[in-house]
């Protein structure tokens, strides 16, 4: 365990100008205390690893050292095979690059690892667009591609219902999202950042100049980001509330017949269960028929309180269900 931890402290001060302590107990997971013995442990060892004191102090190796420590554990070789998406690659362009890479770490591996790339594509593989969707690759994602991992501004024609915009963009990361491509970006010289469908761009060009790049806002977190996009396209499109009575299994059931972000704001604000073991929640939904074809699903498991209108419908389809299996 030390061992390993010793050997990702060379790592990490090896990509890094130099790094505190508090840094560093961070990604190791331990306490600064253990930070500077490990310290000294590698310097005892002949690792050049250098304390700089002071409030702006920190850790660093000395003299460009570089750790010849280039052994991979067989699961660490799967796993780093297993990080390529060759389908997106492609999209983007990066096909002959990621080839090349991967070429490279291949030859670098031990004999014994080398069909580690094998065995991690029999074990694993990523089919990104949803079913009974043609994936289409939109023609300008590798200008945008380009342009994102260039820190490019882009001009760009983006239609918006029956309109055409055009924005110079400052394109920050891409997300593939169930087979569709989206750009994360901001307009140029500031504000909030976008989200928006790669094929819907009438025309993208990249600032001819390269020096025409933007500065990267530090605290921008794509993942993040994107998360937060998703949540609030999610709630955007709940326009409406039903009060139904759900069974034990109903409870179970509901997130799988909603869409999950309703399911768990229903749940955490449900009642208490009634004589029956029932419980009942009022459902966010899209619309009274989309949340009858949803709660159709749940069967006999639920019952719809209100509205009326929709109580109405399930009572009419009990009916005509009745009707059938009395044949």
């Amino acid at each position: 365990m030390r061992a390993a931890r010793l050997i990702k402290m060379v790592l990490l001060l090896q990509s890094r100008p130099s790094m505190t302590a508090a840094e560093l107990a961070s990604e190791l997971e331990v306490s600064e205390r253990t930070v500077t013995r490990d310290a000294q442990a590698l310097s005892e060892a002949g690792v050049p690893v250098y304390a700089d004191r002071g409030r702006a102090g920190g850790y660093r190796l000395v003299g460009g050292y570089r750790t010849r420590l280039t052994g991979l554990a067989r699961s660490e070789a799967e796993a780093l095979f297993l990080s390529g998406v060759p389908g997106a690659l492609r999209d983007m362009g990066l096909a002959d690059a990621a080839s090349a890479a991967r070429l490279k770490v291949s030859a670098a591996l031990l004999p014994s690892l080398r069909d580690a790339p094998d065995s991690a594509a029999q074990r694993f593989h990523l089919d990104a667009p949803a079913w009974f969707r043609e994936p289409e690759t939109p023609a300008l994602l590798p200008v945008i591609a380009e342009a994102v991992w260039d820190d490019r501004l882009v001009r760009a024609v983006y239609r918006r219902g029956d309109a055409e915009v055009e924005r110079e963009l400052e394109p920050y990361g891409l997300v593939l999202k169930a087979g569709i491509w989206y750009l994360c970006a901001r307009v140029a010289g500031g504000g909030a950042f976008r989200t928006y469908r790669i094929d819907r761009f009438d025309a993208v060009a990249a600032r001819g100049d390269r020096d025409d790049r933007f500065s990267r806002d530090p605290d921008f977190d794509l993942p993040g980001h994107w998360a937060a996009q998703a949540e609030r396209f999610a709630r955007s499109i709940l326009h409406a509330e039903v009060v139904v009575r759900l069974s034990p299994d109903g409870v179970r059931g509901l997130p799988y017949a909603v869409d999950p972000l309703s399911a768990r704001e229903a749940l955490e604000n449900a009642g208490a269960p009634d004589a029956e073991e029932w419980v009942t929640v009022t459902v966010p939904v899209e619309s009274e028929e989309v949340a009858h074809t949803q709660l159709t699903a749940l069967g006999p498991e639920v019952e719809v309180l209100a509205p009326e209108s929709l109580r109405e419908r399930f009572t009419r389809d009990a009916v005509r269900l009745a009707a059938l299996y009395e044949k």
